[in-house]
């Protein structure tokens, strides 16, 4: 029996995301991602397996509730963009528990980017301030496009106010968010950015301690989207920012290796947010109340993301059938399967 696995390309992705609607996408993966956070309990959970370089990293995230079991594979190389090449790449697998095969090959270089934005856009559903319209994006780059329409669509934002070290950059985003449906405002500066903003979203690329936002620049009762600081010695945020916030993370083993809490002491009071989802612990409380979603990313946001793909295919029929794995018409004969090839 030839068993064939259904491979989504970078090509097949991009069609998928143009049949569905970016927006339609963002909202679906939402919800799906919104729904195991809901059975977190039901998974498997570890820190992403990562080997660290000078130059970046390279990690594997796996996660399992059972009965599929699934992984990424994905890279952070800041360098990359003066060479031409994407910051972060990725792939990542669907597999079935019960016997091991494989179920899914996908891209996920475009679906981390849109699994992200609608990771962020769902924690912020929960913690923003009522009603905000307005966010500023500090990092105008590969990610920044995904999170203003992931807030528009799932949140409500109308308002996006842009910022980057590289006016180019901002020019970039300003012009891909045009005719959106979006009142988009470059900036010259982080603070003349953030000026009326209810939300943050920080998504900077370099890896270093960095200090994209100082205290004295986020006032009372905003939320803030804290996403590039996603590896060891990599922050966005001055420490003092952290220590009024009310501070939200995915899996407290991993943010506290990777994410802007790093900077802390390692039994500072964090809520998971699976826990706010689930209904047993609060999210915003009051409307002074400065809330931090320190996003990493977690291998059950890529495991939704993945499930949701492939549901797609029976109706799309976007994807390529790969010969992946032997088929010995006898199980224990590999070597007469081999002799087929004579």
């Amino acid at each position: 029996m030839l068993n064939l696995v259904p491979f989504v390309s970078v090509d097949h992705m991009m069609k998928l995301v143009h049949h569905i609607g970016i927006e339609r996408v963002l909202t679906d993966l939402a919800a799906e991602i919104e729904a195991d956070f809901r059975r977190w309990p039901e998974f498997d959970k570890t820190p992403r397996i990562a080997s660290h370089s000078d130059v970046g990293v390279i990690e594997l995230m796996p996660t399992s509730d059972g009965e599929t079991y699934g992984f990424k594979y994905v890279n952070g190389h800041p360098s990359n963009m003066s060479r031409g090449l994407q910051t972060v790449t990725a792939f990542g697998l669907l597999a079935d528990v019960a016997t091991g095969y494989p179920l899914l090959l996908s891209e996920m270089t475009i679906l981390t980017a849109l699994r992200t934005a609608a990771t962020s856009a769902m924690a912020a559903r929960h913690l923003a301030p009522p009603n905000a319209t307005t966010m500023a994006i500090i990092g105008n780059g590969a990610q920044a496009e995904f999170q203003a329409l992931a807030f528009k669509a799932i949140c409500g934002v109308t308002h996006i106010r842009l910022y980057d070290i590289d006016p180019a950059a901002t020019a970039k985003c300003a012009r891909n968010l045009a005719g959106r449906g979006l009142t988009v405002t470059p900036c010259t500066t982080a603070e003349g950015a953030i000026l009326g903003a209810q939300i943050i979203t920080t998504v900077t690329a370099d890896k270093q301690l960095a200090t994209i936002l100082t205290d004295n620049m986020v006032g009372s009762g905003v939320h803030i989207n804290g996403v590039g600081g996603d590896c060891p010695g990599k922050t966005e945020l001055h420490r003092d920012i952290l220590l009024r916030s009310t501070i939200f993370v995915e899996y407290p083993p991993q943010t506290r290796i990777e994410g802007e809490i790093q900077q802390l002491a390692p039994d500072h009071p964090v809520t998971e947010l699976w826990q706010v989802i689930a209904g047993t612990a609060p999210g915003r409380t009051a409307p002074a109340e400065v809330t931090l979603f320190d996003s990493v990313g977690f291998a059950i946001e890529d495991f939704s993301a993945l499930r949701y793909i492939r549901a797609q295919l029976a109706a799309t029929g976007l994807a390529q059938q790969l010969d992946m794995i032997a088929d010995p018409d006898d199980p224990r004969d590999l070597f007469g399967m081999l002799l087929r090839a004579a």
